[in-house]
């Protein structure tokens, strides 16, 4: 691993002022963002921690309001969440391992855009939205428009700082993902459904960014990604089975 600084603003405005230099990228749980930098694909001269930045709390009147820096962890074991939006529980119990959750953050794991996560497909159904922050001032945005393609995103040298989602009220809601080996692994393909006068659903991991269908009739025409865990073909069948039972799921889970 290549050396670097690490800078530790006490302020949004500090931290974007130094992300502003070249060669600077900002810090959250780190969890990808080391692994990236140990196997040699990123060589930041300059890490900026948003540890400080107050960006950790959890408020649940009406819609949800997730910080950035609020980890996985916090955002599973809390009651509020549980209560009003069951499927965020359920879905982070099976989002990698313990160890990770206590350390990723829920604006590091939108912001890696990488197909497989869990969380964007299924935010992106629940119909949430982002906080960015930049030099430019703020602005609110989908969460499914983050994201451009692979590994690519939207941000214009911005920071997430929040995250909003509406009440899920009497909705029902699942995601459901099928992985080629550990529950905890890397999907195959995902499958988020939230159902109500206007049903969302979005499918990833076989697509290279969170994508929204209308139904099993639109996986005919979705540009599928084959990977290791499974060929384009393989990915395609497995969407409409899984989209299925998602449906049912969600139809089982009304409030």
């Amino acid at each position: 691993m290549s050396p670097f600084e690490l800078a530790a603003p006490s302020s949004i405005a500090e931290a974007i002022a130094l992300l502003e230099e070249e060669g600077a990228r900002p810090l959250s749980g780190g969890t990808a963002l080391m692994l990236m930098m140990k196997a040699g694909v990123l060589r930041p001269a300059r890490l900026v921690s948003l540890r400080n930045l107050g960006l950790d709390r959890i408020e649940a009147n009406g819609s949800l309001r997730i910080g950035a820096m609020t980890t996985l962890s916090a955002l599973e074991r809390s009651p509020a969440v549980r209560k009003g939006w069951p499927v965020i529980t359920r879905t982070l119990r099976t989002l990698s391992n313990v160890r990770v959750r206590n350390v990723a953050t829920v604006g590091g794991a939108l912001a890696h855009a990488d197909p497989h996560m869990d969380l964007p497909p299924l935010l992106s159904a629940l119909g949430a939205r982002v906080k960015l922050v930049g030099k430019g001032g703020e602005r609110t945005i989908p969460v499914e428009d983050l994201y451009a393609g692979y590994l690519e995103t939207t941000l214009r040298n911005e920071l997430i700082t929040q995250v909003e989602v509406p009440a899920l009220g009497k909705r029902g809601a699942a995601y459901l993902k099928c992985t080629t080996r550990s529950a905890d692994d890397w999907p195959a393909v995902g499958v988020a459904v939230v159902l109500g006068d206007e049903p969302r659903m979005f499918v990833s991991a076989a697509t290279d960014r969170p994508t929204r269908i209308a139904g099993e009739a639109a996986i005919a025409g979705l540009k599928i990604e084959g990977d290791l865990h499974g060929s384009a073909d393989y990915k395609r069948h497995l969407l409409k089975v899984y989209l299925r039972r998602a449906i049912d799921e969600a139809r089982n889970a009304v409030h």
